[in-house]
């Protein structure tokens, strides 16, 4: 199998990760299924301090991982964007959300970031 994909951490260090163990409980998966879901494009993981780690935010209330968000990466990678430019665009406030497009997926704005996820890849 090949490496776990992972990238450079862009992120502000206030914004927590959980490390994959903790992903693979929340969502009662094998850590060897979180593996698959980063080389599948499904999620994104960054090494902080040595560990690698997921955006907290990109699960629900649920511990699921939110909805529109794989094919929201997946918009975003077809338009050419890597991952640390994703998670720059995910993190970065703006006021016609109001908020970031990470906290917007968690609303009733899914679907308008993803529109504009569309509207910037080409």
């Amino acid at each position: 199998m090949s490496a776990i994909p992972y990238c450079d951490d862009v992120l502000d260090r206030s914004i927590s990760l959980l490390q994959l163990v903790d992903v693979s409980k929340s969502l009662d998966v094998a850590v060897t299924r979180v593996h698959q879901l980063l080389r599948d494009h499904q999620l994104i993981a960054v090494r902080r301090d040595g560990v690698l780690g997921v955006p907290e935010t990109f699960f629900g209330a649920d511990g699921q991982i939110l909805r529109f968000l794989p094919g929201l990466f997946s918009v975003l990678r077809d338009g050419g964007y890597e991952d640390e430019e994703i998670l720059r665009w995910l993190f970065t406030a703006d006021d016609s959300l109001p908020g970031t497009p990470i906290e917007a997926m968690h609303g009733d704005k899914a679907r308008e970031v993803i529109r504009r996820a569309q509207a910037m890849a080409f």
